[in-house]
């Protein structure tokens, strides 16, 4: 499977050269809506991991959790490079996570009918236009559960 929707972002396989990171992100609630939690994992090329745990409170649906995980997760990733001086533009980042829906609508294989995931969606493509490359991958929830433990 392989889908283009911007200069910079694309699903199915990486170019020749491996992402310098890797994002994987699970987000969820405790009913829903409910208590919304998540969390992702920063991998670098060089195998070097941060693990985050977040909690969003109250009414979030699993939806919009797994949008708030990845946009903690590309905003730290932005922060990490500047922070060190680098130019985010000259990077490549693969994301994977299990929400069908979160990676088919930043392909733009689904469209977006809630007013509240269009602001998140819109998020999540400004943070990921700034950086080189930004490639969406799904997986399955096992996957999730063996990185993120949930």
């Amino acid at each position: 499977m392989e889908a283009t929707n911007n200069r910079n972002t694309r699903v199915g396989q990486m170019d020749d050269r491996a992402p310098h990171y890797t994002i994987t992100f699970d987000g969820g609630s405790k009913g829903n809506p409910g208590k919304g939690y998540g969390s992702y994992e920063l991998r670098t090329c060089d195998d070097r991991t941060r693990l985050e745990r977040l909690d969003y409170g109250d009414n979030i649906t699993n939806n919009e959790a797994e949008y708030r995980t990845l946009i903690e997760g590309l905003d730290d990733v932005l922060r990490t490079l500047r922070a060190a001086e680098k130019d985010p533009r000259n990077y490549r980042i693969r994301v994977q996570g299990d929400s069908q829906l979160v990676i088919r609508q930043l392909t733009g294989q689904y469209g977006i009918k809630h007013p509240g995931m269009r602001e998140l969606h819109a998020k999540a493509q400004a943070l990921a236009a700034q950086l080189g490359q930004v490639e969406y991958h799904w997986h399955r929830r096992e996957h999730s559960v063996k990185t993120l433990g949930h």
